[in-house]
């Protein structure tokens, strides 16, 4: 059993047995390799071979020999009787599983020994019966019992029957649960076509699991099976395109400076309108409820009088590859084909056409059409970068006051049409689900009268809360969600009665309050403020940030209803991560100091923002720690040559090239202007010089000027 440690034999003479065994061990070892080289498949061969499997199955290489063995034997027998007698002889074999359960090899061997079609599959059942009995929870006997049970073409329903009782006997059986779930997946897909059917078994098997949670609240196997069948039932219709950037019915004023293709944009935002300049095109942001790939001209259209679908180029925002959440491509208007004091329509459809691929291999299926203007004008160029060269911006301090919010200017929400959903199913399902919500609900509600500090009937009731949140309301209407308060204050509990799993908790109470901030007008005002602009970044403007600071976070997410936050002030938590931050692709600027970031490299995502120009690391982690598991974990090609081909000695110079590595992966490619990483450990001399030469467009490191 899992924990429980080793107990040391007492008697005087087992030192000399162990010996005596180890060398009896040893020598059929080298017999057994001898054989084995030499390509010795004799009758004796084959008892040495068994014998030494008795003693230890888990040597692999013994039962590959087996199988060469048998595959000899086999070629020289051309009746099906003999073949049959030679394998039911292999079966016997079977000493090894009795000595020990769980040797995958041993149950490998017996599955590529039944799969040739000759034995009795009747005689698996009964050795099964008697191994559970001797271990009711040993995962691989059951595998094992489902694939004879598919070899056998045994009724599903006889299956489930079998797992009731080794349920019964023990509600405490992962296993069993297990099976249960994997038998009532193929008896769902294939057997069962409509609600009713399905509501049916499953309304049974909510009763069944239910014994076992009232009989032993902390006994995790029911509440694991418990969740299960809420993913079965209580899962999203499917994923979606959740946000853009523009907005959909959004208005963009664009002044355009035709000599140096130049871009400034005013657009609405909850701070009312701001602007920001694109050198290089208009950025256009879809953001997707799941990771996706195949986002490209054919899958989505992009049609106006300005603009050519075919010419645009989808990239990715994700450091992992071809699939993203995020995908941006750049709008660039040509010189001619347009009149200034024109406004133009960009209509957008989104996966009329199959090439849109999920996580799991199936096509996205929900069609959305979304549209924005281009308010098109032409201008000498105006500034909104500000003069670099008089001084830094301030990241703290008086010129920070709260920020009155235009009631009338919010982003629209995405007109999610067409999706690809029978409607009256559509609608007999969510009341399914709903009623399931609201039972469970109850059952979590009534285990907690009984024990209060129960921490699984905690953590169940506040994902309840949050599917039921969801149901109701839809994804994207997050001002309506009622729960929130309570989802919060369940997590909280769970910190403090489970503090082994305190982290987990603590990101799922972060990724809570964000989709409270984010969800609505209401929520945000208390985080929206007005900086004077004074630093190097304002041009003497009035700055609107959104400061999300001291909120103890450990995670970050719901960032889709903030793709057009230019200015983010995420300081005083406890990030050690920043993964889904380069969702946010109009960000300028950028104050993560006071958090537990542990290394440069954890500031990856931030390459994929191309318009970040001000950057606050101050008072991290950074360089704490002396081996970046980072590196280790995730090899790329950025790692730089030098190290490869310099020594490996741990010295001064090998510190320095692993410093050049972290700020390459972190920097290589951003355009900063300002950079304060002061309060760090990494932050010394060599550390500064390296980000001075990554960062040529560096003007002020730390609040003084490179110069």
């Amino acid at each position: 059993m899992h924990g429980r440690p080793r107990k040391s034999s007492s008697d005087g003479g087992s030192q000399e047995k162990d010996m005596a065994k180890a060398a009896g061990l040893q020598s059929l070892q080298t017999q057994f390799f001898k054989n084995h080289h030499e390509k010795i498949y004799t009758k004796e061969a084959l008892q040495l071979n068994a014998k030494l499997l008795e003693i230890n199955p888990d040597i692999y290489t013994a039962w590959n020999y087996r199988k060469l063995a048998i595959k000899q034997l086999l070629e020289s027998e051309s009746e099906s009787a003999s073949i049959k007698q030679s394998l039911d002889e292999e079966l016997r074999v079977e000493r090894a599983l009795k000595r020990n359960l769980t040797s995958y090899g041993a149950w490998h061997h017996r599955k590529w020994v039944i799969n040739m079609g000759y034995s009795s599959l009747d005689h698996e059942f009964q050795l099964l019966d008697q191994l559970l009995k001797a271990d009711s929870r040993n995962f691989n006997a059951w595998n094992y019992r489902r694939f004879v049970a598919d070899m056998k073409k045994s009724r599903d329903e006889d299956e489930l029957k079998f797992t009731t009782k080794k349920i019964n006997e023990n509600f405490s059986n992962y296993s069993a649960w297990h099976n249960r779930s994997a038998i009532l997946s193929h008896m769902l897909k294939n057997k069962y076509g409509g609600i009713s059917a399905k509501e049916q078994e499953m309304t049974e098997e909510y009763e069944l699991v239910r014994q076992a949670l009232f009989t032993d609240t902390e006994d995790q196997s029911g509440w694991f099976y418990h969740l299960w069948l809420l993913g079965q039932k209580i899962a999203p219709i499917g994923p979606k395109l959740e946000m853009s950037w523009p907005c959909n019915g959004s208005q963009l004023v664009i002044d355009f400076n035709e000599q140096s293709h130049a871009y400034v944009s005013d657009f609405d935002t909850p701070f009312g309108t701001d602007h920001c300049m694109f050198s290089e095109g208009i950025p256009l942001v879809l953001h997707f409820s799941e990771p996706v790939k195949g986002v490209n001209a054919s899958t989505v259209s992009v049609n106006s009088l300005l603009l050519q679908s075919e010419s645009l180029v989808w990239r990715p925002i994700s450091p992992h590859g071809l699939q993203a959440k995020t995908w941006v491509t750049l709008l660039k208007l040509p010189s001619t084909n347009f009149r200034a004091g024109e406004t133009y329509t960009v209509q957008i459809r989104v996966a009329d056409t199959l090439g849109i691929i999920l996580l799991n291999g199936y096509n996205f299926a929900c069609p959305t059409a979304l549209n924005f203007s281009l308010d098109i004008h032409t201008m000498t160029i105006r500034s909104t970068g500000g003069n670099f060269e008089t001084v830094p911006l301030a990241w703290e301090g008086e010129n920070f006051s709260p920020l009155a919010i235009d009631e009338n200017k919010f982003p629209i929400e995405l007109h999610l049409g067409n999706l690809s959903i029978d409607g009256s199913e559509n609608q007999e399902n969510t009341r399914w689900q709903q009623e399931t919500l609201d039972r469970e609900i109850k059952v979590c509600r009534e285990l907690l009268e009984i024990e209060m500090d129960s921490k699984w009937a905690k953590l169940t009731l506040a994902r309840l809360l949050i599917g039921q949140d969801m149901l109701s309301d839809g994804s994207i209407l997050r001002s309506k969600r009622k729960h929130t308060d309570e989802v919060l204050q369940l997590f909280n509990d769970l910190i403090e009665i489970d503090p082994s799993h305190a982290e987990y908790y603590k990101d799922q109470f972060s990724l809570i309050l964000l989709d409270k901030v984010s969800s609505g007008k209401q929520n945000l005002q208390e985080y929206f403020w007005d900086s004077k602009g004074t630093g190097s970044l304002s041009n003497g403007e009035r700055n609107k940030w959104l400061r999300l600071h001291g909120l103890s976070l450990s995670r970050l997410g719901c960032l889709d209803q903030l793709l057009w936050v230019q200015r983010l002030d995420i300081s005083h938590n406890r990030l050690r991560s920043i993964d889904g931050l380069e969702a946010l692709q109009l960000l300028g600027c950028l104050n993560l100091s006071h958090n537990l970031l542990a290394n440069f490299t954890a500031l990856g995502p931030l390459r994929q923002i191309k318009t970040l120009r001000a950057l606050n690391i101050a008072d991290n982690k950074i360089g704490a720690h002396t081996v970046n598991s980072t590196r280790f974990s995730f090899p790329s090609a950025l790692n730089n040559s030098s190290i490869s081909n310099a020594d490996t000695t741990r010295d001064a110079d090998e510190e320095i090239l692993e410093i050049s590595w972290e700020i390459t992966i972190a920097f290589k490619g951003l355009h900063l202007r300002q950079l304060d990483i002061a309060g760090n450990p990494a932050n010394d001399e060599k550390c500064r010089r390296l980000l001075m030469k990554t960062l040529p467009s560096l003007k002020w490191l730390d609040g003084t000027s490179v110069n």
